[in-house]
C-alpha cells in the first residue's frame, strides 16, 4: 500500500486551518456530453474521458486529509438519455468497477453505494456488492458512489424502512434510513460545466452544505480546479442558520 501519510504531506496543496477541511464533499460531475461536442466527439467520448478525470480525482482526495467523497456517476433521471448514450455509460461503469480495485485498495479508499439497485444489470450489482466486501477494511477515503440515484427515492426509501419498523417518523429516523446513513452531512457540493442547480442530488445531505460552481467541463477538471474550490470553501463563514 502506498505511504498515504508521506503522500499527503506531499501532494495536498491546500493550506489552511483543519477546522476549515470539510469532512464530507459531494461533486456533480457535469459537461461530459458537451466536452465531447465542443471537441467534435461523440458524446460517449466525452464520459470515457470524464471518467480518466474522476479517477485522478479521487487519487487526489485520497491524498488529502478529507474523509468523504460522494459522486453523482449516474442519476435516475439519466435513463431518459438515448439508448446508445445510456448503454455506453452502463459499460463503462461495468468495466471500471471490478478493474479498479486494485486501485482503491493500493490508496485505502473504500466503496460504498447510494441509489436503487432495481433497474441495474445483475453484473453491476453483484460487481458492487463485491467491491463493497472487497474494499470494507480501507480507511483513509470512504467514496459513495450514487448510481441511479435519485435523493426523492432515496427519502422515500428511508420512509418505507421507517415504516416497515413501525419507527416514529423523525429527523433522526429518516437519517438513519437513508442508503448510507453512516455517513456524515454534505459539507461541500462542487458542480461543474457552468450549471447552478442541485438536480435531485443528496437532498437531505446537503441541507446546509457550501455550493461551488465553476464553468469547468468535467472531462477538464484537474486536481488544481479542486483545490481551488476547497481555498474558497476555506473562506466560506458557515451558520447552519444560526
Amino acid at each position: 500500500m502506498l505511504s498515504l501519510t508521506k503522500k499527503r504531506k506531499k501532494f495536498w496543496r491546500f493550506k489552511t486551518l483543519s477546522r476549515t477541511i470539510p469532512t464530507h464533499v459531494g461533486i456533480i460531475m457535469d459537461g461530459n456530453g458537451r466536452w465531447a461536442v465542443r471537441n467534435g466527439l461523440h458524446r460517449t467520448k466525452g464520459h470515457s474521458t470524464g471518467l480518466k478525470a474522476t479517477k485522478a480525482i479521487v487519487a487526489h482526495v485520497a491524498r488529502s486529509p478529507i474523509q468523504n467523497l460522494s459522486l453523482y456517476t449516474f442519476s435516475t433521471e439519466n435513463w431518459t438519455r438515448t439508448q446508445e448514450e445510456v448503454g455506453a455509460l452502463m459499460d463503462l461503469i461495468s468495466s471500471h468497477l471490478k478493474a479498479q480495485i486494485p486501485f482503491y485498495n493500493d490508496y485505502g479508499i473504500r466503496i460504498v453505494h447510494s441509489g436503487s439497485k432495481l433497474r441495474l444489470t445483475h453484473r453491476i450489482t453483484d460487481d458492487l456488492t463485491k467491491i463493497e466486501t472487497m474494499t470494507a477494511n480501507n480507511s483513509h477515503l470512504t467514496l459513495n458512489l450514487l448510481i441511479d440515484y435519485s435523493s426523492q427515492e432515496e427519502i422515500m426509501r428511508s420512509m418505507q424502512r421507517i415504516t416497515d419498523q413501525k419507527l416514529p417518523i423523525t429527523q433522526e429516523n429518516i437519517a438513519n434510513n437513508l442508503d448510507q446513513p453512516s455517513l456524515p452531512p454534505v459539507d461541500c457540493v462542487i458542480r461543474t460545466a457552468g450549471e447552478k442547480r442541485l438536480s435531485n442530488f443528496m437532498l437531505w445531505q446537503s441541507a446546509y452544505a457550501e455550493f461551488i460552481y465553476t464553468d469547468t467541463l468535467w472531462p477538464d477538471f484537474t486536481a488544481v480546479d479542486f483545490d481551488q474550490a476547497m481555498d474558497e470553501y476555506s473562506h466560506r463563514h458557515r451558520t447552519f442558520g444560526g
